[in-house]
């Protein structure tokens, strides 16, 4: 089969090969699937890089834990009949060597979703990565109906996605975008309001919109947006962290302190297995009643994968994926 993969990490230019690989052949309870579609998100791109602060966890790493396509084959215990059944799939690398950047992957059964007809590849290949997390961020705290969530970077994979389930689950949401002109890219139904972090004073518009304040916000950036955070939580909110610029961001303690804030760290692959399939479910369900706007950046070829890692890097709009059929 054709595939992606680095031996050491650095630059993607300079790592990352293509090539002819042996296919995978699943084994106890595993399918394997031929896949049509690759995502690459923030997380595969630092793991290339080493950006994490850990070494190569493999001697070979195919790169991408999101992608969709078709089981062609099943390992003992998994079930036959799912031979020929289109999936999403997530956690293809997540403390596995092989991932999705290649033309097929083999994972335990349970991370091969059932594809709805009516969900393309594309979107299907959106979900994983970026749908659990935000789900996870949204719901940990439990449901958000009534509640005012403030999300950080709503044009992001996450961010969008966490807006969308929020509002689903009957939450007033605010967004944030970095600057005044990318106000008029966020979708109509994303957000219920929509905030630029360099107008005047963001806080005082977040803190008009929302009364006494955010009871969740959604962080994409803790290091930059720490003291923003702090000026617009209500009592006893939660700061639901995914992601930050800076590995040791400095926190505002006393006015958080005083707000009785929950600040709650999230690393996807550690997420308890209940918290995924929760997540799967939802997300399945509003694919299939079109009810989640996803923006796709754009679609590389295999050869290209370099090129679609560079991208991811430098903060493209919309996910982007490698197709590999």
């Amino acid at each position: 089969m054709r595939a992606a993969w680095y031996d050491r990490q650095g630059p993607a230019a300079e790592v990352l090969q293509v090539g002819e690989l042996p296919d995978p052949e699943p084994g106890e309870g595993e399918v394997r699937v031929r896949l049509t579609r690759s995502g690459v998100n923030p997380g595969d791109v630092k793991k290339r890089q080493g950006g994490t602060g850990s070494g190569m966890p493999y001697r070979r790493v195919v790169p991408h834990s999101d992608g969709a396509g078709v089981v062609d084959a099943v390992g003992p215990g998994a079930d036959r009949g799912r031979v020929g059944q289109r999936v999403w799939v997530y956690g293809a690398q997540s403390y596995r060597p092989c991932g999705t950047a290649a033309e097929a992957t083999v994972v335990p059964e349970r991370l091969a979703v059932p594809l709805p007809d009516q969900v393309s590849d594309d979107v299907g290949a959106s979900l994983g990565i970026p749908g659990i997390t935000a789900h996870r961020a949204v719901f940990r705290d439990g449901p958000v109906r009534g509640k005012r969530v403030l999300v950080q970077g709503v044009l992001g994979a996450v961010g969008s996605l966490a807006a969308q389930l929020a509002r689903w689950d009957g939450a007033t949401v605010i967004g944030t975008v970095r600057r005044m002109s990318d106000v008029r890219d966020v979708p109509p139904g994303v957000a219920d309001h929509v905030v630029a972090l360099d107008g005047a004073d963001p806080a005082t518009q977040i803190r008009d919109l929302s009364g006494e304040g955010v009871d969740r916000i959604i962080e994409v950036a803790l290091s930059a947006n720490a003291e923003l955070d702090s000026r617009v939580v209500a009592p006893d909110a939660v700061i639901a962290v995914y992601s930050s610029p800076q590995g040791q961001p400095g926190l505002p303690f006393w006015p958080l302190l005083y707000a009785n804030a929950t600040l709650r760290l999230l690393g996807s692959d550690n997420f308890p297995r209940e918290a995924r399939q929760a997540a799967v479910r939802d997300l399945t369900t509003l694919a299939a009643a079109d009810a989640l706007t996803i923006a796709i950046g754009g679609v590389c070829a295999l050869e290209e994968v370099a090129a679609a890692h560079r991208a991811v890097e430098s903060g493209s709009r919309g996910r982007i994926l490698v197709g590999l059929s």
